[in-house]
């Protein structure tokens, strides 16, 4: 092994037609009573235990000469190798078929890994330098597969092939890895050198698409100030039929997209679906410093073996899902008008969780692990999204903040003074530090708010707050769509009906969620039934809305439907639609203090 390191991997993609990597990991300085090794439990920035170790096919160990070490597994992600003399080599095999940016993924046309689910650690050594050697499968056709990631270079080919390293255990699982012929785009921002290198099947206009980046990462590093916190950075892209995800790294992200996310040579305007996708790309990098740097106090330092609670997830995920389209107006990428379609769409998703009722974003934030990663058919009615609810709460405390200063003091100053204070001197944020930071920059005492929308269940005032900057804010029914305010002639307006619950995609009516209050909870439905028949007919997914629409409000329609196997028959009352659905306009007479407050919000910039 390379005298350098203490610890040294050999990753190879040894067969990709069955999915699977050969790791060798070579331990200089074992423990002389001998050395426990592990997998982590979880991936930092996905907060749910994963077992990565249920992955491992096989496992075993050599001593320096050549000969077998026993080895015993401790517990489902621990082993314990007896004492050798002198270096100790650990070899195993990784099944790799997780396409997602959480795990690993391997097949003849790529491969894909996060190093959480392949570098096993070498208990005791976490603090010393690691080093890999990333190889790319034998044979000829695997000759062109080049090597993407952020991990620092040692001594590497053309293509990337070879020779990585890592300051210690967290960096190391902290570079995810592709490999194979993706297509890349470079471009800098401040001076900071960034590639794009995407997975996939698709016809993208990736010069487009990097110098629209290259705006989101230069606005992001001087909004938080030069120079930026990584020497270089990777967007990596796996473009698929249909897809949507992130994953965020100090110095690199993982995207998850659809092939028709992103924009063709010749596309000129910025679609919503294109928006989506710089959305995404937005997300992820605001992470380079708000969680992978500017960190809750419970996660200095990760305990990758079991679940780490925190309640600020709501500012880490939703101040980020605030910004991350924000930052997308700021830098002129999309207008006003667009933003505002966004922000309706955000805060519709937020009122049509009857969950918000039930559970704060505190709540929402220590429970991410049991409820919000493993929600099931009632989670609409039992969660909220500490994603989409923390970042209403982030638009109310911006606004707070800005009227109480007259425009002095915003949610800006205060993710600046999170970076000065807590991300570059590493130091982590304590529960009540968002508090705490937010009073001492406007001068008032924010209990109040706190209580109500942090750790209680309220509505933030949002129509109120909106007015004062000059933006009308309205609750239509559900069948509207939410984004820019669209008014209806109440004359010809028939008001739209519902039966309360999510039915199925497919040609079954089949019902995938039953809404708390609704007709069909009232009724007796439940998730799981398959409707078959409205009103004596028989009624496929396709028709059931419009066939439903038919009867007054106020009457009961007989519905009989498949449970398991048994034909039941129920009694549901026609209601209408819950007005959950938000639009929101610009309001033209205004006074000069709303338009300012209006155009310093959005524009990102501050009273002088």
């Amino acid at each position: 092994m390379p005298v350098d390191y203490s610890v040294f991997y050999r990753v190879v993609p040894v067969h990709p037609e069955a999915h699977l990597y050969n790791i060798t990991c070579e331990i200089n300085h074992p423990a002389a009573n001998g050395q426990e090794i592990s997998l982590p439990a979880w991936i930092p920035g996905s907060y749910m235990i994963r077992d990565f170790a249920k992955n491992v096919v096989s496992l075993s160990a050599r001593d320096a000469q050549g000969h077998a070490v026993a080895t015993r597994k401790l517990d489902k992600h621990t082993w314990r190798c007896a004492p050798c003399t002198g270096a100790l080599t650990v070899q195993y095999s990784v099944y790799a078929w997780d396409l997602s940016v959480r795990g690993a993924h391997l097949d003849t046309t790529h491969a894909y890994f996060n190093g959480a689910g392949m570098f096993i650690r070498i208990h005791g050594q976490e603090g010393a330098a690691h080093g890999v050697a990333l190889t790319v499968p034998e044979g000829e056709k695997y000759l062109p597969w080049r090597v993407s990631t952020s991990m620092t270079r040692d001594a590497v080919d053309a293509h990337g092939v070879g020779g990585y390293r890592a300051m210690d255990y967290e960096d190391l699982i902290d570079h995810p890895v592709e490999m194979g012929t993706f297509q890349t785009a470079e471009f800098e921002a401040c001076g900071v050198p960034h590639e794009i290198a995407v997975t996939g099947r698709q016809q993208a206009d990736l010069a487009r698409v990097a110098r629209d980046i290259a705006r989101v990462c230069e606005w992001q590093i001087r909004f938080f100030g030069e120079p930026a916190p990584m020497r270089r950075y990777v967007f990596l892209v796996t473009a698929i039929g249909e897809g949507y995800g992130g994953l965020e790294h100090r110095a690199s992200t993982s995207l998850l997209c659809s092939r028709e996310d992103l924009p063709r040579a010749g596309d000129k305007e910025v679609s919503e679906r294109y928006r989506n996708f710089l959305g995404l790309c937005s997300h992820e990098y605001f992470h380079a410093w708000l969680v992978k740097r500017i960190k809750p106090a419970v996660f200095m330092s990760y305990d990758l073996t079991r679940e780490v609670h925190t309640p600020l997830l709501w500012v880490f995920e939703g101040f980020t899902t605030y910004y991350d389209d924000l930052v997308l107006a700021r830098c002129g990428l999309i207008d006003e008008r667009a933003y505002l379609e966004i922000l309706a769409q955000t805060i519709t998703r937020v009122w049509q969780s009857a969950g918000r009722h039930q559970q704060s974003v505190a709540e929402s934030s220590f429970d991410a692990w049991t409820k919000f990663y493993k929600a099931d058919e009632n989670a609409p009615n039992a969660i909220v999204s500490y994603y989409v609810k923390g970042a209403i709460v982030a638009l109310a405390l911006d606004f707070t903040l800005r009227l109480a200063t007259d425009n002095a003091q915003s949610l800006d100053t205060l993710m600046r003074a999170l970076w000065n204070e807590f991300g570059i001197p590493g130091k982590g944020v304590q529960d009540d530090d968002i508090r705490w930071l937010a009073e001492r920059l406007c001068g008032q005492d924010l209990g109040d708010f706190f209580a109500r929308y942090v750790e209680g269940c309220e509505d933030p005032p949002l129509a109120q707050l909106l007015a004062q900057f000059g933006i009308e804010c309205i609750a239509q029914a559900s069948s509207a769509k939410p984004g820019a305010i669209r008014r209806e002639d109440p004359n010809n307006a028939r008001p739209a009906v519902g039966l309360g619950a999510k039915l199925g995609g497919g040609d079954e009516a089949r019902v995938l969620q039953v809404y708390a209050g609704g007709a069909a909870q009232q009724a007796g439905l439940a998730a799981g039934d398959t409707i078959v028949a409205l009103d004596g007919l028989r009624v496929a997914r396709a028709e059931f809305d419009r066939r439903l629409g038919q009867f007054p409000i106020g009457t009961h329609v007989k519905i009989h439907a498949f449970r398991r196997d048994e034909l039941m028959e129920f009694s549901v009352p026609v209601q209408a639609l819950p007005e959950d659905v938000c639009q929101l306009g610009m309001l033209e007479n205004i006074d000069a203090a709303q338009r300012q407050r209006r155009a310093l919000w959005i524009r990102g910039k501050h009273a002088s």
